[in-house]
């Protein structure tokens, strides 16, 4: 691992061998055997070239390079887990762009390149996509306190696999523990605003706010051609009523300021037989906008349909597990440090909103943080034709490595954490 651009292309090819699927992409799902195996391929890479891995309690690892002994941590990094039939792109770039960075940041450092005032850690989060296990960025919301240790380890996936017991079976578990001073990440963008501006960094100033639920239909199991229409309590009925329910509120709430967006990415029936009406239906809704306001009626029109729609069916919706965050900005010091990076490498760049969540959705409520993204072709994520081209992956490293060295030297945080005042620039203006 150099600062060679064909290294890293390698690793990154290298890196997309564990849980290859046949459409091209990879599934990765969070403590599984293939989330193991790569885990363990890059704690082989990383410690091949110098750095100390650990794991906390949950699962976080953690490759730490020293820089400046006895000094604070700076933390980089993005996820390894994947989807099921994900692409090669979604996080994982993140965590190995960040190592190529922080190794190029030494030889930056020994080359007469400054000063380090900090040490760096990259952290490949646990469970940032909670496909496998609920909720989704769990180990960073661990870190940030958002969650409790012990009942993340308890969570159990559809088998009935605990967290515990899956790290376990991989290795993959400890009691290390890191305060860091400051977060910097880099994602693909998972849309196509980028591509459509033609630009090749996205400067990312906020958060759109999400508000994700799950909801259990209850209805009663019963024949479906023996039993009347009137008779029925179809639980799959009600939560179809729901999912339409929602697609609506996405249209009747965006505005040209404020989009709303709404999905159901999960649903289980049960008992799931052709000849048998549904008695239960596992679904989960999820409304995001830019706006609290608009949000915040979104969610409101949502939950009163609720009402309705089990009159309608002759169910009963029960709530259950929520996942909410909300609309935030990032470090206005960052997002200025970082424009003037990228202009420092003739990168056209610009301001974006982030409107997946990420682990620095939860680092930034806890330090100063710094999202960074590159774009994807067609916007397309969650995909196995997921794509970002190498052009672009290795600008995206190039311009992490200026960032993290211009933070290492303490320009973005001093050694005590606090954030460097930053005067508006009209220029981060999209």
């Amino acid at each position: 691992m150099t600062s060679n651009n064909s290294a890293f292309l390698a690793d990154f090819t290298s890196m997309s061998t564990h849980g290859a699927t046949a459409g091209g992409g990879v599934d990765r799902q969070a403590a599984t055997v293939a989330d193991g195996q790569n885990r363990n391929w890059f704690r082989g890479l990383v410690e091949g070239h110098g750095f100390t891995v650990r794991y906390d309690a949950v699962g976080n690892q953690y490759s730490m390079l020293e820089l400046a002994p006895g000094a604070p941590w700076i933390a980089v990094g993005s996820h390894l887990d994947s989807q099921p039939l994900g692409g090669r792109f979604d996080g994982a770039y993140g965590v190995l762009a960040g190592a190529h960075a922080a190794k190029r940041v030494q030889e930056s450092l020994a080359g007469a390149g400054g000063e380090a005032k900090f040490n760096i850690v990259v952290v490949n989060w646990f469970n940032e996509e909670g496909c496998r296990f609920k909720p989704s960025m769990m180990g960073s919301s661990v870190y940030t306190g958002k969650l409790g240790a012990a009942q993340v380890l308890e969570t159990t996936d559809p088998d009935g696999v605990t967290v515990r017991e899956a790290l376990e079976a991989i290795g993959t578990i400890g009691d290390f523990e890191l305060p860091v001073a400051a977060y910097v990440e880099i994602h693909i963008e998972q849309g196509r605003s980028l591509e459509d501006r033609e630009l090749t960094i996205g400067l990312v100033e906020s958060t759109w706010g999400a508000n994700k639920y799950e909801f259990v239909v209850h209805g009663d199991q019963a024949h479906t051609g023996a039993t009347v229409i009137a008779d029925r309590q179809d639980a799959l009925l009600g939560a179809s009523a729901l999912v339409v329910a929602a697609r609506e509120i996405a249209l009747e709430h965006s505005t040209e300021e404020h989009m709303v967006i709404t999905s159901c990415g999960e649903f289980n029936v049960f008992p799931n037989s052709p000849v048998v009406v549904a008695s239960r239906v596992n679904l989960l809704v999820d409304v995001r906008s830019t706006d609290p306001d608009v949000l915040a009626a979104a969610d409101a029109d949502l939950h009163a349909r609720v009402a309705r729609i089990e009159k309608m069916a002759n169910v009963r919706i029960e709530r259950g597990a929520e996942h909410v965050w909300g609309a935030k900005a990032y470090d206005r010091a960052g997002l200025e440090l970082a424009a003037q990076a990228a202009d420092s490498l003739g990168l056209r760049h610009g301001v974006v909103r982030t409107l997946a969540g990420h682990d620095s959705t939860n680092m930034k409520d806890m330090v100063p943080t710094i999202m960074l993204f590159i774009p994807s072709v067609e916007g397309i994520s969650h995909n196995e034709r997921e794509l970002t081209k190498d052009a672009d992956m290795l600008a995206g490293v190039d311009l992490l490595a200026e960032v993290l060295l211009r933070v290492v030297r303490g320009e973005f945080v001093s050694a005590a954490g606090n954030v460097q005042d930053a005067e508006a620039d009209s220029s981060l203006v999209p």
